[in-house]
């Protein structure tokens, strides 16, 4: 195991402790952390400096207002009703369409209009919240995944994950749905992720589960080579991402829109490390390379061209089970 901790030490991975002292603890200021904790406030934030996110239908903070569901719903044949702190993906509903009996999920099971009030009375209850306190539902526009996806992600709509340290992109990845997630793009469900190369925008092999694999498992089509639509743009949308919050270190998660583009789904304060492992590359050399040129750093744009000049793909070789074999310390988030 020392040997095994010793090479990973050798590939520039990062590990969760020192990510919690050296990077959380000192860019992450706490009482930055409920701008990006309530999803709510990330909304709005987002709004105000011209970032789209996912147009907001309605919120429903008290259980009297669970009464008005329908006559929120009315216009809106399918919808998104997730909670403000959640975390995860717990707590996410998708509804796809609706039918005479109720509303149809995105994996084509029905759920009647009491089976709908009562998940949102179990999201103001804090079922799927942050320490489980009290929460409010959001009911918002249900994206329609981009086309250039569909032969390697299974019903749902992927995101994208960007780590953006002192506002520049270090390393990104693609989750992509599968079967065994139920279509959500969750990699402790079961999804997968793919890495992103910088500097073209191109996925790079995935890891799924304890390994990694280079075709998806439901479509058997091949996952790396995909060019993600607008990457400059998202690229630069991320690295703003740094002025909107503050944090130093933070995950900026897209989706990207059939008709309306890249979507901001949400900031994470302490976002996973497993993206290093569907980068097949340790993150630490590139958050030490951003610290020694900070100085040198001006807006996004100037930021993404320092991304994508210094960190193009380099995936590491075949020969290199020993990130799987300490996958699980990655992953908690």
């Amino acid at each position: 195991m020392l040997k095994v901790l010793n090479k990973l030490r050798q590939l520039g991975v990062l590990g969760i402790n020192r990510r919690n002292s050296r990077y959380l603890l000192r860019y992450n200021p706490r009482r930055l952390y409920p701008l990006v904790d309530d999803k709510l406030q990330t909304k709005r934030l987002a709004d105000r400096a011209g970032i789209a996110a996912p147009e907001l239908y309605g919120v429903v903070e008290i259980h009297r207002q669970i009464r008005d569901l329908p006559k929120l719903l009315a216009e809106h044949p399918d919808f998104v009703v997730k909670p403000s702190r959640g975390s995860g993906g717990d707590g996410i509903l998708v509804v796809a369409g609706r039918s005479k009996n109720g509303y149809r999920k995105s994996n084509g099971t029905l759920i009647s209009p009491e089976e709908l009030a009562h998940h949102v009375a179990n999201i103001l209850s804090g079922m799927y919240s942050l320490g489980g306190q009290a929460d409010v539902a959001l009911i918002e526009y249900r994206v329609r995944s981009h086309p250039v996806f569909d032969p390697i992600s299974y019903q749902g709509v992927p995101d994208i994950r960007l780590i953006v340290f002192m506002g520049v992109p270090v390393m990104a990845m693609v989750r992509l749905p599968t079967r065994q997630s139920d279509g959500k793009a969750n990699l402790h469900q079961g999804a997968l992720g793919a890495g992103i190369d910088l500097t073209t925008g191109k996925t790079l092999t995935a890891v799924w589960g304890n390994g990694v694999v280079e075709d998806h498992p439901d479509t058997g089509n091949a996952l790396t080579g995909i060019r993600i639509p607008g990457w400059s743009q998202l690229l630069v949308l991320a690295a703003k991402c740094w002025e909107l919050t503050g944090l130093g270190y933070q995950g900026v998660d897209f989706v990207l829109d059939g008709d309306k583009g890249p979507l901001l789904l949400e900031i994470n304060a302490r976002p996973g490390l497993n993206i290093q492992i569907a980068n097949r590359v340790g993150l630490l050399p590139r958050l030490k390379l951003v610290e020694a040129h900070l100085k040198e750093l001006g807006d996004a744009s100037e930021r993404v061209a320092f991304a994508r000049n210094y960190f193009p793909s380099a995936q590491a070789d075949d020969h290199c089970p020993m990130v799987a074999q300490v996958q699980e310390d990655l992953l908690p988030v």
